[in-house]
């Protein structure tokens, strides 16, 4: 599944200890897979800093996320026949979107921990905010490349009223340069054309009979106005074209605006886990092949995706502090629920190991009809503990 659940608890003996508890319950009943999910030591400052935090990581989140999902968009439309592997383009740090988010490692270069928390989510709110002017005004070009390129399209398709005849008609079918004779073109129906072939010759000179049925298309076959139509269509195709395919603006290698990085993880039960991940450099390599709106869209997605899951990171720690107060003392673990129809007794798993964390709203919510061994599950939407949701099947 594509679904996340970020969840946080005190970090206490008994919490650490329900942590492990939840932990064997949701292993042994294969509800999902669990990851410790590690946040740094930030700068607390006062809790009217964090409440004020705490509502502004709200609308950020809602933002970050939208705006990758408008850019996942963006890679679809720009990739257009090979739709289908749009989603090998989706990637964070070079790894898929999955892996980067189970092997999550804060990135200290980019946001010190050690800044103040205001600091941190001011940089993270103006990244995002500039990748997504730029988003509107490159998607903005595209468009009006494609609207350039559709509008020359429709005046090669279509029916004979309305299409250009410059690839249908040649020079040879014209009189042209004569003080006395004009070449007229006449769209006549299929239907009608042996009728056509036995009356033309007896029409009027200044009259065309049954004019009704058949029409004179107004058309005068000019060399330079065709051969620049052809080639106005041969550019804004190769224009449209190299947006994906073709590399016309290229990164210099070992720019410092993509730094190395890499990600590790540490799993619950499992610390010997490999890492996985690639860095920007070598990504960087493997993308020269490709055009400059894909590239930007590439290397941008996994920015502004890499800092959602940072913001996430942050609203973790801000709701923890908040809920759990001071000293900082709690984990944060990421659970990947296996299967969409486990969620809900997972939830019910939660809310009973953690119930003690509320207990008199716990109390009240209980249903013994939900039994696990040892455990009295809840039927309801309840969390007594600090959640936050990570979907990715939108992105699929």
């Amino acid at each position: 599944m594509s679904e996340f659940w970020l969840i946080s608890a005190p970090g206490d003996r008994e919490n650490l200890q329900a942590l492990e508890r939840m932990n064997t319950v949701t292993s042994k009943s294969n509800l999902s897979y669990n990851t410790k999910f590690a946040i740094p030591d930030f700068k607390v400052g006062t809790l009217d800093s964090l409440v004020g935090l705490s509502d502004e990581l709200g609308k950020l989140d809602t933002f970050a996320e939208s705006l990758i999902r408008r850019m996942a968009q963006s890679v679809v439309e720009v990739m257009e026949d090979s739709k289908g592997k749009a989603q090998e383009h989706l990637l964070a740090n070079g790894v898929d979107l999955t892996s980067f988010v189970t092997h999550f490692e804060w990135d200290m270069a980019k946001y010190p921990a050690k800044q103040p928390l205001v600091s941190v989510v001011d940089t993270i709110a103006k990244q995002l905010a500039q990748i997504e002017t730029d988003l509107k005004s490159r998607t903005a070009a595209y468009n009006t490349l494609k609207t350039n390129l559709e509008n020359l399209e429709k005046k090669s398709m279509g029916n004979l009223f309305t299409r250009t005849l410059s690839d249908i008609v040649s020079k040879e079918d014209f009189v042209l340069d004569s003080e006395y004779l004009v070449t007229l073109l006449v769209i006549v129906p299929k239907p009608n054309y042996s009728q056509w072939q036995k009356t033309y010759e007896s029409l009027s000179d200044m009259v065309v009979p049954r004019s009704t049925k058949f029409t004179v298309r107004e058309f005068y076959y000019d060399e330079k106005e065709i051969k620049r139509e052809r080639e106005e269509m041969a550019r804004l195709l190769s224009d449209k074209k190299q947006q994906y395919q073709t590399s016309c603006v290229a990164l210099k290698k070992g720019s410092s605006t993509f730094p190395d990085h890499k990600v590790k993880v540490t799993p619950l039960g499992n610390p010997d886990r490999p890492a996985a991940g690639q860095s920007d450099r070598e990504r960087e390599s493997e993308g020269e092949g490709e055009g400059p709106l894909l590239r930007w869209l590439k290397v941008n997605f996994s920015e502004a995706f890499i800092a959602w899951i940072h913001i996430k990171a942050l609203r973790v720690f801000v709701e923890s502090v908040l809920r759990y107060g001071l000293p900082v003392n709690f984990q944060a673990v990421l659970l990947q629920p296996h299967k969409k129809s486990s969620a809900k007794r997972l939830r019910e798993v939660l809310n009973s190991v953690f119930r003690h964390l509320d207990e008199v709203a716990a109390t009240s919510i209980l249903d013994a009809s939900v039994e696990i061994p040892g455990l009295q599950l809840s039927n309801q939407d309840y969390f007594p503990y600090v959640y936050f949701h990570i979907d990715l099947s939108l992105l699929d």
